[in-house]
């Protein structure tokens, strides 16, 4: 084939759309039923998750030093080994309790700062290591003091892209909440085109969460949505929501521009579960794919794309964490309406 037919079957993955102006819009508050987002969340709430915690970004923990967050009030440490294999604990040190993310990692060992007490990822003298879990563009831990579950062997790990076909970018943000507000804030898709009008044009539910406890094939909602890129420009697509486990939302996009590309939202809780002030991590990972041919460049451009793609995500959670914010304000004081 010549470089003139591609050419000629090369289409825009843009479209014109000028859209409706923003009171112009059809309501969207009676389909955005709260029996139905709640028994959509209370389903997603009952299915397991073994105990296991989304941390942050696989690139956070990066070799030669350690990494540490704080899960379900719980201090963890982790860091990689020589052979960059994940490992994690307690974050407290078992000798005095010197703060484990602030020692060094040498040759692949953590050493606290304080005296020197070298852990190597190994059970030492009280402090017990926590499994983790590395799927190569985020990383797990698993608490059984803090999910209270039945633990299990890996964490449920959303379908993605396959390996390399992708760009991937973690973004992470902080709100005053639980879990459950950041996932009810996602399984209300009916809100993108009222609070998100800079994103999102023409968004429609076009069909429900069928209910059922079996997996989430039954129980997804999917959205007709165009993407806004600048001015009228918009890119159409089709994408599908649900929740295979109590912390995590995925969208996927089904059809149109970037079909197989990936939203994950996890909510991880920072605070213990009976905090008068809850504090919970938004950790956001983006896989986009896409089968046009100039792809690869986007792939070799990552370095530079990720922090984009962290912006645009940032810009939606400053208002959504708002809304997830709002939600538990009104749960807190017995003043939720749904």
């Amino acid at each position: 084939m010549t470089d003139r037919a591609d050419k000629a079957r090369w289409t825009s993955p843009l479209r014109r759309r000028r859209g409706p102006g923003w009171a112009e819009q059809t309501p969207t508050w009676r389909a955005a039923r709260p029996a139905l987002i709640a028994d959509t969340l209370k389903r997603a709430s009952a299915r397991p998750s073994g105990n296991w915690f989304v941390v942050g970004s696989s690139r956070a923990v990066r070799p030669g030093r350690p990494h540490g967050r704080t899960v379900g009030g719980v201090e963890v440490v982790l860091w990689r080994s020589e052979t960059g294999e994940l490992r994690a604990g307690p974050g407290a040190c078992p000798h005095l309790g010197a703060p484990l993310r602030d020692s060094r990692v040498v040759c692949g060992t953590l050493v606290c700062h304080w005296h020197g007490l070298a852990l190597d990822g190994a059970a030492f003298a009280g402090w017990q290591p926590y499994p983790v879990h590395d799927d190569g563009v985020l990383v797990w831990v698993r608490l059984d003091g803090v999910g209270g579950e039945e633990p299990s062997e890996r964490p449920v790990v959303p379908a993605r892209p396959a390996p390399g076909a992708g760009v991937d970018a973690v973004f992470t943000a902080v709100g005053r909440c639980e879990p459950q507000d950041v996932v009810a804030n996602r399984l209300d898709p009916w809100h993108g085109s009222w609070f998100h009008p800079y994103s999102f044009v023409d968004l429609t539910v076009v069909r429900e969460p069928q209910g059922g406890e079996g997996g989430d094939a039954d129980d997804a909602f999917v959205v007709d949505v165009s993407f806004r890129v600048a001015g009228r420009l918009v890119v159409p697509v089709r994408a599908e929501f649900t929740a295979p486990e109590p912390r995590t939302v995925v969208m996927r996009i089904t059809g149109g521009e970037g079909a197989t590309s990936v939203v994950e939202t996890h909510a991880t809780p920072l605070t213990a579960a009976d905090a008068d002030r809850p504090r919970t991590a938004v950790i956001e990972a983006v896989v986009a794919a896409s089968d046009r041919r100039g792809f690869a460049l986007a792939r070799a451009a990552a370095p530079v794309l990720r922090p984009l793609m962290r912006g645009t995500a940032g810009r939606l959670w400053r208002d959504d964490l708002a809304y997830a914010e709002r939600r538990w304000e009104l749960r807190s004081t017995g003043r939720f309406p749904g």
